[in-house]
């Protein structure tokens, strides 16, 4: 099992840059796909972006790719979600998210195939 906690949130202007991270426990990190979703209010929670078990393949959301980097550090524990040129429209709370049993090579942009969950963190863009 492990738990996931977000951080890095708050509130940037229209064109600004957040970094997001998301610290996970235990000593199996390498061996979850990882993946940020996003929720506004009563919207079906959105896919964001996905990294591999090595880092070695990542998948992006339409809306956000050019704009939006993921990376993982196994050393760390830690997936990141660099996001850049923010817009209004980018405003959610932002989850990350572990999948356990996948191949090495393997990304999911399923909310469904993942199996943990963090708390979320704000993500505000003021136009």
């Amino acid at each position: 099992q492990v738990q996931l906690v977000e951080s890095g949130g708050g509130l940037v202007p229209a064109g600004g840059s957040l970094r997001l991270s998301c610290a996970a426990s235990g000593r199996t990190f390498s061996t979850y796909a990882m993946g940020w979703f996003r929720q506004v209010l009563v919207k079906e929670r959105e896919f964001v972006a996905t990294i591999s078990r090595t880092g070695a393949n990542t998948d992006y959301a339409d809306s956000v790719k050019g704009r939006f980097t993921i990376s993982r550090d196994n050393a760390k524990n830690t997936v990141y979600l660099q996001m850049n040129s923010l817009k209004p429209e980018d405003t959610a709370v932002y989850y990350c998210a572990a999948v356990a049993g996948m191949l090495s090579w393997r990304t999911s942009t399923i909310p469904y195939e993942y199996n943990y969950w963090g708390q979320g963190t704000q993500v505000t863009v003021s136009s």
